[in-house]
C-alpha cells in the first residue's frame, strides 16, 4: 500500500477528497499533507440562510491550513486546495471539507482533543502543551459552549436551583441556575441580584418556554433572590435550602461565642469547636467540648451550640406535619433563649417559613449546587483565577453544563 493511500485511509479522507502530496520535514518535526479533490467533482451546500440547497460544480478554490493531531512528536497540518460554489442565488460559498473543525484552522479530531484537555486542566497549560494561544482556545471553547448550549433541551424543566458563587475578588458573582432533575447548569448570569432571574427568564423565552413551567425553585434567603423569582417566575414556589439556613444559625452561633468569649477565656480559640458538627471532631475536640458543657458553667455559646443542634434534628422528622410541630417548638425555644442572635436567626428563619418548610415538602437537596460550585472553584484555583467573566462562564458551561458535543463533534468522547 503507498504511503498516501495509508494515510488516506488513516485520516478517513474519501472521494472526491485525495491526498495528494506527503511532506515530511524532521528537522522542523513538521509532517504537512496536502489534500486535493478529484477534477469534475461537484460538492453538496446547504444555505443556512435562505435554506436552499444543492449540488454545485466548483466556482474557483481557496488554499486552507487545519492543524491536525500529532504524528508522534511532529506536527501534522493539512493543507487544502478548498472548492468554492456558486449557489442558484448566484452567491460564492466555502466547502466545507469534512475533516474541518468549528474553528477555522483546526481539525475536528484537534478540537476533541483540546475539549478533552481543557476540562481536566487550565487553558494557559493545554495551550503551552500544544503550542497554541490562550486566545484562539478560548474562542473555540466559547463557540462549542455556544453551540452545544443551542442543542439542549430545556422542555422538561421544571425544578431550578440558584446559587451564587464567587468569579474574583473584590465581591465579583456569578449566579447559576441549575435544571435539578438532569443536574446540570443551564445558564450563568453575572452578579447575584434579582436582574440574574430576569435574564434567566429570558433564556426560557428565547426557547418558546413560558417562565411558569418553573414550578419550583431552591436558593438562599437573598431578598434579591426571593424578588427576582417572584417578579419572573410567577409560578414557582420557593425552597430556602438546608445548608443556607444552617448557614444563618451557625452566625449566630459564633457571634453569641465572639460576645462571651471577651469575658469567659476558656472559649478564646474554639471557634470550630462550636461550628463543627459532634461527628467531625476528633477525640480531642470531643473531650474539650463535654468540659464545657458541664451545666455549673452555664455558658451561653453551649446553649447557642445545643439550640442550633436542635434545629438540625428537625431535618430528620418522618413526615412534613412532623417537621412543622418541631420547628414550631424549636421557634419558641429559640425566640425564649435572651440570646439575641439566636432570637434574630430564629425570627428570620419565621419571615421566610413557607419556603423553610418546603424543603420537608418537595425534598429538594441543594447539595448538587455545592458539589457544582466545588468543582467550579476548584478549576477557578487551578487556573488561579479567570481574567474575564465570559471565560469563567465558558468553563462553568464546560464542566458542568452536561453539554452533548458529540452532535458538534462525531470524534468528542466524554469520560
Amino acid at each position: 500500500m503507498r504511503m498516501n493511500t495509508l494515510f488516506e485511509k488513516a485520516l478517513a479522507i474519501e472521494p472526491p477528497w485525495f491526498i495528494k502530496e506527503i511532506r515530511f520535514d524532521e528537522g522542523q518535526k513538521q509532517l504537512d499533507i496536502f489534500i486535493d479533490f478529484r477534477r469534475g467533482a461537484t460538492f453538496v451546500y446547504e444555505d443556512e440562510e435562505s435554506g436552499s440547497k444543492g449540488e454545485f460544480k466548483v466556482y474557483d478554490t481557496v488554499n486552507k491550513i487545519w492543524r491536525h493531531l500529532n504524528f508522534f512528536e511532529h506536527e501534522c497540518r493539512l493543507h487544502c486546495r478548498t472548492p468554492r460554489v456558486k449557489t442558484d442565488e448566484g452567491k460564492v460559498r466555502l466547502i466545507t471539507p469534512p475533516w474541518a473543525g468549528l474553528n477555522s484552522g483546526f481539525t475536528l479530531l484537534f478540537e476533541a482533543l483540546i475539549l478533552q484537555l481543557c476540562s481536566h486542566m487550565p487553558v494557559h497549560d493545554v495551550g503551552r502543551i500544544i503550542g497554541e494561544t490562550d486566545a484562539k482556545l478560548w474562542r473555540l471553547l466559547e463557540s462549542y459552549t455556544e453551540r452545544g448550549r443551542k442543542e439542549t433541551d430545556w422542555s422538561e424543566v421544571n425544578t431550578v436551583g440558584m446559587d451564587e458563587t464567587s468569579r474574583a475578588k473584590g465581591h465579583e458573582y456569578i449566579t447559576l441556575f441549575v435544571d435539578m432533575g438532569e443536574k446540570r447548569t443551564l445558564h450563568v448570569a453575572e452578579g447575584k441580584g434579582s436582574e440574574t432571574v430576569k435574564e434567566f427568564a429570558g433564556e426560557l423565552a428565547k426557547r418558546d418556554i413560558e417562565p411558569t413551567q418553573v414550578k419550583q425553585v431552591s436558593c438562599d434567603m437573598s431578598p434579591a433572590f426571593i424578588k427576582g423569582v417572584r417578579e419572573n417566575l410567577p409560578q414557582a414556589e420557593i425552597t430556602f435550602d438546608k445548608f443556607h439556613i444552617l448557614k444563618v444559625i451557625n452566625d449566630a452561633v459564633d457571634a453569641v461565642r465572639k460576645a462571651e468569649v471577651k469575658e469567659n477565656p476558656l472559649l478564646k480559640g474554639e471557634k470550630y469547636l462550636v461550628l463543627k458538627n459532634r461527628s467531625n471532631l476528633s477525640t480531642k475536640q470531643r473531650e474539650t467540648l463535654a468540659s464545657l458543657e458541664v451545666p455549673k458553667l452555664n455558658l451561653k455559646t453551649i446553649r447557642a451550640l445545643h439550640i442550633r443542634e436542635n434545629f438540625q434534628e428537625i431535618y430528620n422528622a418522618c413526615s412534613l406535619s412532623g417537621f412543622v410541630i418541631l420547628l414550631k417548638k424549636w421557634y419558641w425555644w429559640a425566640t425564649h433563649s435572651r440570646l439575641e442572635p439566636m432570637r434574630k436567626a430564629a425570627h428570620t428563619i419565621k419571615r421566610h417559613w413557607e419556603g423553610v418548610i418546603n424543603w420537608k415538602r418537595f425534598q429538594i437537596n441543594n447539595g448538587l449546587l455545592e458539589g457544582l460550585n466545588s468543582l467550579i472553584q476548584a478549576a477557578k484555583a487551578k487556573a488561579r483565577g479567570y481574567r474575564t467573566a465570559r471565560n469563567f462562564k465558558i468553563i462553568v458551561y464546560l464542566l458542568t453544563g452536561k453539554l452533548n458535543f458529540r452532535k458538534i463533534n462525531p470524534h468528542f468522547v466524554p469520560v
